[in-house]
């Protein structure tokens, strides 16, 4: 079942009880709201007045829901996490540490291929020039010694959007902002699936910053930002004013968790597919298998 995700922007009092979610409103003459908790998958919280029980706290952590936290850009900037994510942690971990350096060059060719394949479909599917794409998704080798991922990168953000002066960076124009947002959110539902799969979030296969806590969710969520390119893709071509990222725009964004994508041939929430992405990584870390499951953007 695909678990919500519930956004707070306003100040609000969360609290448990029932195993409920129990959302009062002191500023407002609002009767309280209920929430399974079972059902959360991803908690926002955006405003500084927000104040959670510790019993919510708590229950969230048990539940496995993404509780995160946004800065006064607005922007998500904490995941709270549990310290044990899955029965099997301590020797899943081991595995992981364990990982021969040609496995780790391994598990990063299929996940650059499988990421510069994804994004020439989406430039294909708007009509754009994905022909370079599509060939140098094949051409990836052990490693990405020759860097493929940057060079596809560059191609694919050059020919995407049809807005003058845009290229890539996180402080760029618009819609660079809603690009920040909704890979945040990506982040999250990564970081989520692999310690639910029993993994170390932050000891990654390509990224090793040693300021980086989340360099395994930003290895294994390439293939899947573009999913977040194709929503804002899609906002972009309706008009809407992007200058600022309101509250409607954050809606728009926080679809994503719950967004259909194919994977293994299946239709499946993002959410979900995130979870078999992660499953299947931890089979390779135990030397169970050597392929990772990855969406198959279509």
């Amino acid at each position: 079942m695909i678990k919500r995700t519930l956004f707070f922007g306003n100040p609000a009092y969360l609290s448990t009880k029932n195993e409920q979610l129990v959302i009062s409103f002191p500023e407002e003459e609002k009767e309280d709201k209920t929430e399974p908790i079972e059902d959360i998958g991803m908690l926002v919280l955006e405003n500084p007045q927000i104040t959670l029980t510790n019993g919510l706290i708590t229950k969230l952590i048990q539940n496995k829901t993404a509780v995160v936290n946004c800065d006064k850009q607005h922007l998500p900037c904490s995941l709270l996490q549990p310290l044990v994510g899955h029965t099997e942690q301590t020797e899943r971990f081991a595995n992981q540490l364990n990982a021969s350096l040609p496995l780790k060059k391994n598990l990063w060719q299929q996940t650059v291929s499988a990421k510069i394949a994804n994004q020439a479909n989406h430039l294909f599917r708007r009509g754009k020039n994905h022909k370079k794409l599509a060939r140098w998704a094949n051409e990836v080798r052990s490693g990405d010694n020759e860097n493929h991922e940057a060079i596809a990168a560059a191609h694919y953000w050059q020919n995407l959007f049809e807005i003058e002066g845009f290229s890539r960076y996180r402080n760029g124009i618009p819609p660079n902002n809603l690009l920040n947002y909704g890979y945040a959110i990506l982040r999250a539902v990564t970081a989520r699936a692999l310690i639910s799969s029993g993994m170390l979030p932050g000891v990654g296969i390509f990224h090793h910053n040693k300021y980086n806590a989340f360099a395994l969710a930003d290895d294994i969520m390439e293939p899947y930002r573009i999913y977040v390119d194709d929503l804002v893709y899609e906002i972009v071509s309706t008009g809407e004013d992007i200058e600022e990222l309101n509250t409607f725009l954050k809606s728009q964004l926080l679809q994503i968790p719950a967004m259909d994508v194919v994977i293994d041939d299946k239709m499946s929430p993002l959410m979900v597919a995130m979870s078999r992405t992660t499953n299947s990584l931890q089979e390779c870390f135990a030397g169970m298998s050597r392929k990772i499951l990855y969406p198959v953007y279509d």
